[in-house]
């Protein structure tokens, strides 16, 4: 099920979307996972993210998005939080009292990868775990600020990150450095990372920057070169959504899959480059 807001619901003008599972109405209140856009030129209309996030509500979790293009800062991602809240709290709504706004996690794709992350650092512990997907490295970001910044991820103190790749994502986002001290690739960001925060790291094999916006396929998502799709979204589906069941629904089945001893995502033959501090 989806809604979409009536006015403005960010600070740059921008509608959001609600995505919920259809049978909301039963069980306890669901928890919250906020949604951060890739760059565009023009609002990013739901249709572009619809089906991981309509996984994702089926799955047992609201899901909330600003259609914001530039979503880095994170600004924009804590709005929509904000306006999920205020649905929840107004009475006409079909989310009406039925949000876990103490179980609230963060996703986003590319420069919304950074926007995650930031909405995590600046919540000041309202959201518990990000999952970041082709997070650019750091060389991309101008100004330096649109990424996440080095100080700021080394002085996290709470929460808890999944950094999520593609193997075929060489420019943007590799998962190795090839020079210099930025956090130029995912495993640069995931050392960073300080070890009081849960934290793991991964790439899909063969996908590419874009495979996220497969519908499953990569008919509507390919952009031309280099941020091509090369297998949709398919692969992206069961790990990371394994992740936000452990940090948000509590399912300690899924938290074993991320154990750095004997967890299934390190036997998961469709990944590689995987790593975590899950004990």
């Amino acid at each position: 099920m989806r809604t979409t807001s009536s006015v403005p619901c960010d600070r740059r003008g921008h509608l959001c979307d609600v995505w919920y599972p259809s049978d909301i109405q039963s069980g306890k209140p669901r928890p919250v996972v906020v949604w951060a856009n890739g760059t565009a030129d023009a609002p990013v209309e739901p249709k572009v993210y619809d089906y991981l996030l309509s996984h994702l509500a089926s799955w047992g979790f609201v899901v909330v998005a600003t259609r914001d293009p530039k979503t880095g800062y994170g600004d924009t991602v804590l709005d929509s939080l904000d306006y999920l809240k205020a649905q929840a709290d107004a009475p006409a709504s079909p989310i009406h009292r039925r949000v876990d706004l103490d179980r609230v996690g963060v996703a986003g794709h590319s420069q919304g990868a950074t926007g995650a992350i930031n909405a995590m650092l600046k919540a000041q512990g309202r959201i518990r775990t990000a999952v970041a997907f082709q997070l650019p490295s750091q060389r991309w970001c101008s100004p330096a600020d649109l990424c996440v910044l080095t100080e700021n991820l080394r002085a996290a103190k709470s929460g808890s990150i999944f950094y999520v790749g593609g193997t075929f994502d060489v420019i943007i986002s590799p998962d190795r450095q090839s020079d210099g001290e930025k956090l130029n690739s995912l495993t640069a960001y995931y050392e960073a990372t300080p070890n009081v925060l849960l934290k793991a790291k991964g790439l899909v094999k063969l996908a590419n920057h874009n495979d996220l916006l497969g519908k499953p396929g990569c008919g509507s998502a390919v952009v031309g070169s280099p941020l091509t799709c090369t297998l949709g979204v398919y692969g992206y589906l069961g790990l990371p959504t394994a992740w936000l069941a452990w940090q948000l629904q509590s399912s300690s089945e899924a938290g074993t899959a991320f154990r750095s001893d004997k967890g299934e995502f390190f036997t998961a033959r469709a990944w590689s480059g995987q790593a975590s501090n899950v004990r």
